[in-house]
């Protein structure tokens, strides 16, 4: 299981080195070995194409070997494909002025990687899941209940985002990279019940998740990160190991096992609350990635985290969005214009809160239809 990479193939080139899955030339070595990449290949590092190239190539070495090397669509993933079709057209919303452009620009987006672009690489991403199950752990990038307003089974929420993805409504775009730069949905003294509540509807045991930089979760320091981070009473695990900051390019085991004392959560991580049937203004955050115009960890609109960290940290953010309590009207204007003036800091993830903040369907509701 593979993070969130931002364009850090050099760093990415040495994790899979260290553990075995590719040799010195670059070429797969792992055999019978299945790998998956959580998204978030580009936007804020140096090369998000040449990752692409990576993976893309990997794909193929791996399969001839016996293995597997497969990939999930990260919400900066929904950035890049956005800003290439629609550029600086106008998204139609009732917040402000919206356009991919705007987006891309504040949470990281490299003229180099549009510039290297092609046609192969669009329809491969676009053929890329939102979701996948694999043995118990149902995989997906961001930590966020959004997910569920595509449907209620993973199929049904895959086919719907591609379709979308293959579609030409720009407000429909907008609307899968606002929602999917949401976060934080298993934080909290509810996070467990959150998350099995989940795990209910779309099958599995744990989520494993990228998106939301780990450092920021525990409230240290990006460089401190080893492991991966296992909470919401184990239900939960999250594999963003903040790499554009700082952090480690991990590469994970599944299933995890860490035998040692896990670090404390910071006081805002303790003091946060998640909710369980998020509504309509759910934050948007993203782990220092990407969100509309603002994007990982801050929280949009009041500040959740994605507009926090679109603005401040590092997490995408459409351009406002909620997390966990829904706000007003007033709350999510206000929110994305502060998203939009906050540039993605590259410190932890600025969570992407696209605009307006989305209505996160509960679990329940959607275990209920």
């Amino acid at each position: 299981m593979v993070g969130d990479v931002h364009g850090h193939l050099d760093e990415l080139l040495d994790a899979l080195a260290d553990t075995g899955l590719i040799d010195d030339e670059a070429t797969w070595t792992g055999g019978e070995s299945h790998v998956w990449f959580l998204g978030d290949f580009v936007d804020r590092g140096p090369d998000g194409i040449g990752v692409i190239d990576l993976v893309m190539r990997l794909s193929v070495e791996a399969e001839k070997a016996g293995g597997q090397v497969e990939s999930l669509l990260g919400n900066h993933e929904i950035l890049l494909l956005g800003m290439h079709r629609f550029g600086d057209t106008d998204v139609p919303s009732d917040f402000g002025p919206r356009s991919f452009a705007r987006s891309w620009e504040m949470n990281g987006g490299q003229a180099s990687d549009q510039e290297a672009v092609t046609a192969d690489h669009v329809a491969w991403l676009r053929a890329r899941p939102a979701l996948a199950l694999v043995d118990d752990h149902l995989l997906m990038h961001s930590d966020t209940l959004e997910y569920l307003v595509w449907g209620a089974e993973i199929d049904e929420i895959n086919a719907g985002i591609r379709g979308v993805l293959h579609g030409e409504d720009i407000v429909e775009w907008w609307e899968v990279w606002r929602r999917l730069t949401t976060r934080h949905a298993f934080r909290g003294p509810q996070g467990g019940e959150v998350a099995i509540q989940l795990l209910g509807v779309l099958g599995g045991k744990q989520v494993v998740h990228g998106h939301s930089v780990i450092a920021d979760q525990l409230g240290v320091a990006p460089a401190q990160i080893e492991t991966p981070f296992e909470y919401a009473d184990g239900h939960v695990l999250g594999v963003d190991g903040g790499v554009f900051v700082g952090g480690p390019c991990l590469v994970v085991r599944l299933p995890f096992s860490d035998l040692a004392d896990e670090p404390e959560l910071g006081e805002a991580e303790a003091e946060s609350e998640t909710a369980v049937e998020p509504e309509a203004d759910a934050v948007a955050e993203d782990d220092g990635e990407n969100e509309p115009e603002a994007e990982d960890e801050s929280e949009p609109e009041g500040e959740t985290g994605a507009e926090a960290e679109a603005e401040g940290e590092y997490e995408d953010e459409p351009e406002a969005e909620g997390e966990a309590e829904p706000k007003t009207e007033a709350d999510a204007e206000a929110g994305d214009e502060t998203a939009e003036e906050a540039d993605d800091e590259p410190a932890r993830d600025a969570e992407d809160a696209p605009e307006g903040e989305p209505e996160e369907p509960a679990a329940k509701d959607a275990a209920g239809a």
